[in-house]
């Protein structure tokens, strides 16, 4: 068994090799929460827990960092444009972040660092980067010397003498304009931290570097983030990190962006879809469905007919589910291992595709064994379905799960009544071999949104898709 990854820096699929043997441990960059979640931000978090739930499957002992990023130009801005505290709209939206994660099902990270909090760690790369040649101080501002890291733009494969570096209001005294900022001089009214150089707050960049160095040391295996943060984020990350003595990630791994009319999600772009008008609009494990299946590495292009589709499919799984564990009568457990096909998929870089042609073939073997009233071949189907969904984190009789079915329990009694009555009035239908009549009220159940089994044990009925 070896798991590959594709390593953006090799740009090539590896064998991944831990760095201490049975241990994984991952930096992922979070949120910046100058404003609340859309769907493209939470993608990022859904790939990296399938993959961390999939180093557990195998039996690596999971270190998960995901960062928040509490200040910045971003929430800087946001806080002069509403007026309000910038720790306040930070803070507000990192709770939305954090319920946007839960709400789909994703596993609490290991530590959840805020930048704010490593301000003394920040310094301290600073100090020692100063002194080893690699950054210098001007006009209150700290800024690293690109030209004296010579590894300098080997992650997005940039030549230097290219290199439009991205700057931000009041980056002055700058020696090559390719420099990029550690740390920003205090300006009036803004947030600042005292150092050894002046009153200021960290740059973006540096902020990360410290934060995994501080949780993971001078060696971790895989860095995550989004395809955008290749450059200048992540490049910027590795000139610092390796600079400063560290040898950082073993292995980078992006994830591709959710997109609409081929343009990348984007609040600045007006073009975002927020996560909670989806939850308000999907059930969260269809979303999860729907954001978590495609390959890590591909782009998800928006629609609404995507998303019925997904919902669609992902009936068809939790049909099976239903069935077979109403017909088994008692908690149908999941099998100790996943089928072999899955397994494989998964190891070849996360080939969540490939694996769930896998369980619907399982499903659709599953539902062959009710039809010919085997109950210990479809049992048996149903535990293979229910681990595989585990890994997936889509198994609709996890507890995590168990809140979708438990709301409107109630109204769902409602319901069972009235359709009970109905499907009685089919059934005196059929009796009276009247199957006109049966088959309209049928037709006219399901035009309402429910859908009708006829099964040995009499008419049952599940809500379809929209």
């Amino acid at each position: 068994m070896t798991i590959r990854l594709h390593d953006t820096s090799a740009r090539k699929i590896r064998d991944f090799v831990p760095l201490t043997a049975g241990c994984v441990s991952i930096y992922l960059c979070g949120a910046t929460v100058q404003a609340a979640p859309h769907i493209g931000h939470i993608r990022s978090g859904l790939n990296f827990d399938i993959m961390r739930r999939w180093f557990e499957y195998r039996g690596y002992d999971v270190t998960f960092i995901r960062n928040v990023t509490d200040i910045d130009d971003k929430i800087i801005k946001k806080s002069a444009e509403q007026g309000r505290p910038w720790w306040s709209i930070g803070y507000e939206n990192e709770r939305a972040f954090n319920s946007g994660y839960d709400a789909l099902g994703c596993l609490p990270p290991t530590y959840e660092p805020r930048a704010t909090g490593h301000v003394t760690e920040m310094v301290e790369m600073m100090r020692g980067l100063i002194e080893r040649g690699h950054a210098y101080e001007s006009d209150g501002n700290v800024y690293f010397d690109v030209r004296s890291h010579p590894g300098y733009l080997e992650l997005s494969n940039q030549e230097l003498d290219d290199l439009r570096q991205p700057s931000g209001e009041g980056e002055t005294g700058k020696r090559d304009q390719r420099d990029f900022a550690m740390w920003k001089a205090a300006k009036p009214g803004e947030p600042s931290w005292e150092t050894p150089w002046g009153r200021g707050r960290p740059g973006w960049h540096l902020e990360c570097s410290a934060m995994a160095h501080k949780y993971l040391g001078a060696a971790f295996d895989i860095h995550g983030g989004g395809l955008d943060l290749v450059f200048p984020h992540h490049e910027n990350e590795i000139a610092q990190a390796k600079a400063f003595g560290d040898t950082f990630a073993n292995y980078w791994v992006h994830n591709g962006w959710v997109t609409m009319a081929g343009e990348k999600m984007s609040k600045s772009l007006g073009n975002s879809v927020l996560v909670s008008e989806m939850l308000g609009a999907w059930r969260p494990i269809v979303l999860r469905y729907y954001l978590g299946t495609p390959h890590y590495r591909s782009m998800i292009e928006y629609s609404e007919e995507a998303l019925r589709d997904a919902e669609s499919a992902f009936a068809r799984i939790e049909g099976f589910v239903r069935r077979v564990s109403e017909k088994a009568g008692e908690t149908v457990e999941p099998s100790a291992e996943v089928p072999p096909a899955f397994a494989e998929a998964m190891d070849d870089d996360l080939g969540v595709p490939q694996a769930l042609a896998i369980v619907h073939t399982t499903v659709r073997q599953g539902n062959s064994a009710l039809a010919a009233d085997d109950k210990e071949a479809a049992v048996a189907r149903l535990a293979e379905v229910r681990a595989m969904l585990g890994v997936l984190g889509l198994d609709p009789l996890d507890p995590h799960w168990a809140g979708e079915s438990d709301r409107g329990e109630d109204l769902h009694g409602v319901v069972d009544t009235l359709v009970r009555l109905v499907l009685d009035q089919r059934q005196s239908a059929r009796d009276r071999k009247d199957w006109a009549a049966a088959d309209a009220i049928r037709d006219q159940l399901n035009q309402s949104g429910l859908v009708i089994e006829d099964s040995p044990s009499g008419p049952r009925w599940t809500l379809g898709p929209r």
